[in-house]
């Protein structure tokens, strides 16, 4: 019994690191006109909650952490960056037709107020992406205006 748990320890090591040398892609690419922050005026508050909650997964500026280079962990968080910037790539913004921007705007608010985002699994190693009730009122404020905005510039 001791030799199969130790062989069993020793298989579940060597698959362990083995796992690290498939490492998933992890480009970090410059922000480029494109990118929400160039294309419209962003005050300084919702950049830095947008930066802290929602570019990890939904921009091309994702920050990498220690944990991002673990497998099997960094496969579950590639997976999740992935689905988030299919949804929404704040990094391509300027190539979005203006209702797709308006239809995404109405889209952001409606997913923070709902708690649907930032994810609660996020949330667990990102305890600083947590909004507050202000911050999801100051953020749905924003979407609103931007919307009325790009609305106006349709006419």
């Amino acid at each position: 019994m001791k030799k199969i748990i130790i062989y069993g320890v020793a298989i579940l090591a060597v698959v362990f690191i083995v796992m690290q040398f498939f490492q998933p892609e992890k480009p970090v690419v410059a922000v480029t006109g494109d990118h929400l922050f160039e294309q419209v005026q962003v005050s300084e508050d919702i950049q830095a909650m947008l930066k802290t909650s929602c570019l990890d997964c939904h921009s091309d500026q994702t920050r990498y952490l220690w944990y991002h280079y673990i497998m099997p962990v960094g496969w579950m968080v590639n997976n999740h960056i992935t689905e988030g910037k299919a949804d929404l790539n704040l990094s391509e913004w300027g190539k979005m037709e203006v209702l797709d921007q308006m239809s995404i705007l109405d889209e952001m608010c409606e997913e923070v107020e709902s708690g649907h985002m930032p994810l609660k699994s996020y949330l667990l190693i990102h305890r600083d992406a947590r909004l507050s009730e202000e911050q999801k009122t100051l953020l749905c404020e924003w979407t609103k205006k931007l919307s009325e905005e790009l609305l106006l510039k349709m006419k």
